[in-house]
C-alpha cells in the first residue's frame, strides 16, 4: 500500500510515517500482532497528516497540497488544505482517496468497520486551532480536547476490538489527560505559535500573565499554575486507568503503556519543579518502567 505508486508520494507518505518514532508515546509497539499495528500505524499516518497541515508542518515542496488538489499559491492556507483533507478523507468511505496515507487507511477503515466522526472531529480540532488561540475556562479547554485527543482512544479501541461504552468512557480521561500533559509540557513552544492552553481563568487565579509565559525560566506564579493543571492531569488518569484491567493481553499491555507515559510525564515535570519553560522535561526510562508496573498491578 503505497499510495499512488509514485517515488514522490511514497516518500511524502514514508515521510510523515517515520514521525511516529518520535512521539511522546509509542505508536505501534512490537508486542502487539501484527494486524494491529498495521491499523494502528494507517490510524497515525491520518493523525499525523492532519496535524501537520494544522500546524504548518508540511514537508517542503508541497506534496501534499499537490496529492490534495491544493495548488502551490493555497498550499499556505491551513483552512482550505483542511477543507481538501477533509474531502480526501470522505473519499475513504465511498470512492478512492487521492493522498497515499488516506489510501492506506482505507482497508483499515472497512477491516476494523471505522466510521467517519473520529477522523472529522481530529480535523475539526485543527480548524478550531486556526481560529482559537486561548481557552477562558478549564470547561472549553477540555471541549477541544473531546475534539483534538479523545477521537484517538476511540479508534484506538475500535482497531483492537474493544470498544464499550465504559472502556470509551475511561479512555476519554486518559487521553484529556495525555493532551493536558501534552500542553503543559509545550508551553513555550505553543506560545511561538501565538497559542496558550492554559485556561485564562486559572492564569488570572494565580496572576500569571502571558508575559510571564515568554521568559526563560518559570517564576513561583508560573509553576504554581503548572502544578495545578499537571494535578488535574492526573486525577483524570486514575479516573481513566480502570480501562486498563478492564482487558488482556498485550492490549493491557499498550493502554496501560500510555497511562503509565503520562503518570511518568507529570512526574518529570514536577521533578522539573514544574518549570516547564526552558524545554519539556521528558521521563527517565527508568521512571516509565516503574509507572508501567504500577499501572499493571492496578496501583497509582
Amino acid at each position: 500500500m503505497t499510495g499512488t505508486g509514485t517515488p514522490h508520494a511514497a516518500d511524502t507518505e514514508r515521510g510523515t510515517l517515520d514521525k511516529a518514532a518520535h512521539e511522546n508515546f509509542p505508536v505501534a509497539p512490537f508486542f502487539l500482532p501484527r494486524a494491529w499495528r498495521t491499523d494502528l500505524m494507517a490510524v497515525y499516518g491520518f493523525a499525523r497528516l492532519v496535524d501537520d497541515i494544522g500546524d504548518g508542518d508540511l514537508a517542503p515542496g508541497g506534496a501534499d497540497a499537490r496529492l490534495l488538489g491544493v495548488s502551490a499559491t493555497d498550499a499556505e492556507d491551513r483552512l482550505l488544505m483542511l477543507d481538501a483533507f477533509e474531502a480526501d478523507l470522505r473519499r475513504v468511505f465511498d470512492s478512492t482517496p487521492c493522498h497515499p496515507l488516506l489510501r492506506r487507511l482505507q482497508p483499515t477503515v472497512r477491516r476494523r468497520s471505522l466510521t467517519p466522526e473520529p477522523f472529522l472531529g481530529l480535523i475539526e480540532a485543527n480548524r478550531q486551532d486556526q481560529v482559537v488561540s486561548r481557552y477562558e475556562t478549564y470547561d472549553d479547554l477540555l471541549a477541544y480536547c473531546e475534539l483534538s485527543a479523545n477521537p484517538v482512544g476511540h479508534l484506538v479501541l475500535a482497531v483492537t476490538g474493544a470498544a464499550t461504552p465504559e472502556r470509551i468512557r475511561r479512555s476519554d480521561a486518559i487521553c484529556t489527560a495525555l493532551q493536558i500533559v501534552e500542553h503543559l509540557q509545550d508551553v513555550a513552544e505553543d506560545l511561538g505559535r501565538d497559542r496558550i492552553y492554559l485556561p485564562a481563568e486559572d492564569m488570572k487565579r494565580f496572576h500569571v500573565q502571558e508575559a510571564d509565559l515568554a521568559t526563560k525560566t518559570a517564576g513561583a506564579s508560573v509553576r504554581a499554575l503548572v502544578a495545578y493543571e499537571a494535578q488535574r492531569a492526573r486525577d483524570l488518569l486514575n479516573e481513566g486507568a480502570p480501562l486498563v484491567g478492564s482487558v488482556h493481553g498485550r492490549l493491557r499491555l499498550l493502554l496501560g503503556g500510555f497511562v503509565a507515559g503520562g503518570r511518568a510525564a507529570i512526574h518529570a515535570i514536577a521533578a522539573a519543579d514544574y518549570d516547564v519553560l526552558p524545554g519539556p522535561p521528558k521521563p527517565g526510562k527508568v521512571q516509565l518502567l516503574r509507572e508501567v508496573g504500577v499501572t499493571l498491578r492496578g496501583e497509582g
